[in-house]
């Protein structure tokens, strides 16, 4: 296999730029171009030059990882180099030139840490999440799936299931033995039950563990000049939607990114609902309902000058679960927030900023418990989701089968299932797409 360099931080000016080498002729680059091989595992000052010219690249901290202790389980080694460009372009240039070295490709290292069995693949996946992490609360998650919490899990689950197994084969194997019970496969009934019920359980907290990956939309609904772009700039602290007077402003959908109280969330800011006025305005309220439609939450807003009386095409699109804002209470007085048909409505004014604080505070309760992080591992991509109910399913015939044959069989396709998310088995078409998230360096 080849030996593989590439630079792991980001491209560009830096006060420190770290470069890795991976692969059986590591040791020889690191010793080529630092003079020597330090002692493992300990940062080294070394004069880094270009082994052709002799020419000093740079004066550089070294690290030696020998193989199988390292990221990739093979020899890494490390150059911790300033982080000018002449400096990276130099020391790549250099082991460019090794014999049996070459650039790695987009996620070539972490891959070949799932190949020597340093990671599984949900720790790979929990790796890539992680370094597209842009909230906290998305940082929380990917570190406990790095950390190996969803393959404890699963392997809980297989150890549950290679138990069952046992029971099933050996009322197969050994059934007229006199020594060995009869009826274990019908012992093995309600553990094979009771593994369902968890697996269901793990694929139903499932969707808030993809929710926070991916963030939450927030759709906002209402008439024309209620404040929804007022609204949207209040709680996105900026001018991100323009707002005018003029009834029909927004025609299109228009979208806003918050980090909310850590969560990551998409705001929409809608088209106006009401009679359209032409064939363009008409096509901005279509989509502003399909996005509503498909939002995780909805924001409702009315106006607090004309309440209870509310134009019916937002009432109309109204429906339970929905957050219900007054807005423009700046103009109405000793006007307490109302109970509506869909709840507890929320008073508020864009313009003024009140009752800003307790918006937020109704969103960010909403947004943790559609999408909080769960304290247990949770299934994060729609990959776990089918491995999980392709073992599900499998577990249910079990459960059912007439013979011990066929219910052994489908707790093998069960346990094939589960090793399959940890990416044990038939997974080849899926790691060249996986990788390829990857940035080059990791």
């Amino acid at each position: 296999m080849d030996t593989i360099f590439a630079l792991s931080t980001a491209a560009g000016r830096a006060g420190v730029a770290v470069i890795r080498v991976s692969g059986r002729r590591a040791g020889e680059a690191l010793a080529a171009l630092a003079g020597d091989i330090p002692p493992a595992r300990l940062a080294s000052l070394r004069e880094v030059k270009d082994p052709a010219s002799d020419e000093t690249l740079d004066q550089a901290l070294v690290l030696w990882f020998p193989a199988p202790q390292s990221f990739t389980g093979e020899d890494v080694a490390e150059f911790q180099v300033h982080g000018g460009r002449a400096v990276v372009d130099g020391v790549l240039e250099a082991l460019s030139a090794l014999n049996g070295l070459r650039a790695a490709e987009p996620g070539e290292f972490t891959r070949r840490a799932f190949e020597s069995g340093r990671m599984d693949l949900t720790e790979v996946e929990g790796l890539a999440d992680l370094i597209d992490a842009e909230t906290k609360a998305q940082k929380t998650q990917a570190l406990r799936q790095i950390e190996g919490g969803l393959s404890h899990v699963v392997e809980d689950w297989r150890a549950k299931l290679i138990k069952l197994s046992a029971l099933v084969a050996a009322d197969i194997d050994f059934d007229d033995e006199g020594d060995v019970p009869g009826g274990l496969t019908a012992k093995a009934r309600p553990g094979i039950k009771e593994l369902a019920l968890e697996l269901g359980d793990q694929l139903a907290a499932g969707k808030r563990g993809r929710a926070l990956r991916h963030g939450l939309e927030v759709a906002i609904l209402g008439a024309p000049n209620v404040g929804k772009s007022s609204i949207i700039n209040a709680l996105a602290k900026r001018d991100a939607a323009i707002v005018s007077a003029t009834a029909g402003t927004t025609r299109d959908v228009v979208e806003v990114h918050l980090d909310l109280g850590g969560y990551p969330v998409t705001l929409a800011d809608t088209a106006g609902l009401r009679e359209a006025s032409d064939e363009i305005e008409n096509e901005g309220i279509r989509r502003a309902l399909e996005k509503a439609e498909h939002a995780d939450l909805r924001l409702v807003v009315f106006d607090a000058a004309t309440w209870p009386e509310a134009d019916l095409a937002t009432r109309d699109a109204a429906r339970p679960g929905d957050i219900i804002v007054l807005n423009k209470s700046d103009v109405v007085a000793d006007f307490a927030a109302p109970e509506t048909a869909w709840g507890k409505g929320l008073l508020m004014s864009a313009l003024s900023g009140a009752g800003l604080t307790e918006l937020e505070a109704r969103l960010e309760e909403e947004v943790i418990g559609r999408a909080g992080v769960s304290e247990g591992a949770v299934i994060t991509r729609l990959r776990h989701a089918r491995a999980l109910e392709d073992a599900i399913e499998a577990l249910g015939r079990a459960y059912e089968a007439p013979a011990p044959e066929l219910c052994g069989e489908d707790l093998r396709l069960a346990s094939s299932a589960l090793q399959r998310l940890l990416g044990k088995v038939d997974v080849e078409d899926l790691l060249d797409v996986i990788f390829s998230e990857f940035c080059i360096g990791k």
